[in-house]
């Protein structure tokens, strides 16, 4: 029987695999936005935090074994799998042939490039603040295909897509979740 992990144990089991402060504020990023369309759609809040917060468990110490990594320990912890396949997902196509069918999967899927990619807006900005930061502003740099290079901007387009949602959407319902979360991501700035 598996049992069901709370928050704590997410974030211990982050902190155990991941020193990298900048690793740990994507989680916590992408954790906010998880948390943020949970509202949205009245889903389980406290299990589409914890996926979101887990969701690049393995990353930072086994990049070349990204997800399927995560799997193992997940198993190991005695996880429930909906949770390990929820996880596992969000690398469709890129490193798992897991494609993202439930709801919660296709919002990590869509959300996690998302997040970098507003990040790298945000800290480019004169105020340093995610607070005033528009869709629009988003958007722009989303087309220029050398800001935030390492974006994968079809992957967003395509989640976009398989939640039934225009891109603009995606992106204010994102940067709303990092919004509620702007001080402990470091993304106040000066406003």
């Amino acid at each position: 029987m598996s049992n069901i992990p709370t928050r704590e144990e997410a974030m211990t089991l982050l902190k155990e695999y991941n020193k990298n402060d900048a690793l740990v504020k994507h989680a916590l990023a992408v954790e906010a936005v998880m948390e943020h369309f949970a509202k949205k759609y009245e889903e389980d809040l406290e299990k589409w935090r914890v996926i979101g917060l887990i969701h690049d468990l393995d990353y930072e110490k086994y990049p070349d074994q990204h997800c399927h990594k995560t799997e193992e320990i997940l198993r190991e912890q005695d996880w429930p799998e909906d949770y390990i396949r929820a996880v596992i997902s969000h690398g469709w196509k890129i490193c798992t042939n897991v494609e993202p069918k439930e709801r919660m999967e296709k919002v990590l899927y869509t959300i996690d490039e998302l997040t970098g990619l507003i990040v790298a807006t945000v800290l480019m900005r004169p105020n340093k603040s995610i607070m005033d930061l528009t869709p629009k502003s988003v958007k722009k740099k989303f087309k220029q295909k050398s800001f935030a290079a390492g974006v994968d901007r079809s992957i967003i387009e395509e989640g976009a897509e398989m939640l039934g949602m225009e891109l603009t959407e995606v992106i204010d319902e994102t940067i709303k979740g990092m919004q509620a979360r702007a001080e402990e991501l470091g993304l106040k700035g000066d406003l």
